[in-house]
């Protein structure tokens, strides 16, 4: 046997590592890495009096109730690997919503078909799985020609949303301080510092 030809279990450890590697590299374009905060495009600002919102319950959003507040905007899903951190949107909007903070809801069916339901069957997702309280917008779409006039204010010129659970961060004034990737958590220190000092 040439010398030059790895051992089978070689061969197998080089092509397993690089299987492993691709496969994490695609996961990171895609999600990015659990801290990543992917900044917001340049100033990007959000007019919440131009736009014109709807509820899930099909009523018009109270725009009044999100000018002057820190408002974190979430694309979400009821059958993602994600989903959970519906638990975790509902506890930071439970301990900030006094000091200023509103937190919005936005399902979107665009990624894997993970929102198939009606209104009525993703709010009573919510209520019962995770007590969501925090205002949930009618489903719509965030990418593509169909993309509505919230998620063409909130992208700019920044790219794509990648997957359910990406979250944009609104400042006071509507800027948009920055936008953050499915993985981080709604409890994340970044997402937390960031929050906090838009407050």
């Amino acid at each position: 046997m040439s010398s030059h030809i790895l051992p089978t279990s070689l061969r197998n450890a080089a092509v397993i590592a690089t299987v492993f590697f691709v496969a994490t590299a695609g996961f990171l374009a895609l999600f990015g890495s659990p801290g990543e905060v992917s900044a917001a495009d340049g100033d990007v600002t959000v007019d919440w009096a131009a736009l014109d919102l709807e509820g899930l319950d099909g009523k018009a959003v109270d725009i009044e109730a999100l000018k002057g507040r820190v408002v974190l905007v979430v694309n979400v899903a009821s059958k993602c690997g994600y989903t959970g951190q519906y638990e975790g949107l509902q506890a930071l909007y439970a301990k900030k919503r006094d000091a200023g903070l509103t937190i919005v809801g936005v399902p979107c069916n665009q990624f894997g078909g993970q929102e198939p339901g009606s209104a009525g069957e993703i709010q009573n997702f919510c209520r019962k799985n995770y007590g969501v309280d925090f205002p949930l917008l009618a489903k719509q779409e965030v990418n593509g020609a169909a993309r509505s006039s919230l998620y063409k204010a909130l992208v700019g010129q920044g790219g794509d949303v990648r997957w359910n659970f990406e979250k944009f961060l609104v400042g006071r004034d509507g800027k948009v301080v920055n936008r953050y990737r499915s993985g981080v958590a709604p409890d994340s220190s970044e997402l937390l510092a960031a929050i906090n000092g838009a407050l």
